[in-house]
């Protein structure tokens, strides 16, 4: 299993309705808002990266008023 974390920036206002959008794919493990450099912060856990690629590509960029995202992968050792 390949472990993610996904920071978000949006549009002022629009971080619930967001939150709400990211809770209903089913990869989603946890999200919540922060304090801080990012507005938010989303846990995946997906088959491999490349699901995790799909996921962050042609799901949660394409959700509305995401105006920036950065995505870490967790490291196995």
């Amino acid at each position: 299993m390949t472990v993610a974390y996904v920071m978000i920036n949006c549009e002022l206002g629009a971080e619930e309705n967001i939150m709400e959008q990211l809770r209903q794919i089913e990869q989603v493990v946890d999200v919540f808002g922060t304090i801080g450099t990012h507005d938010m912060m989303v846990k995946l856990e997906a088959e491999n990266f490349e699901k995790i690629r799909e996921l962050v590509s042609r799901n949660i960029q394409k959700i509305e008023k995401i105006r920036t995202i950065s995505t870490l992968i967790k490291k196995d050792n």
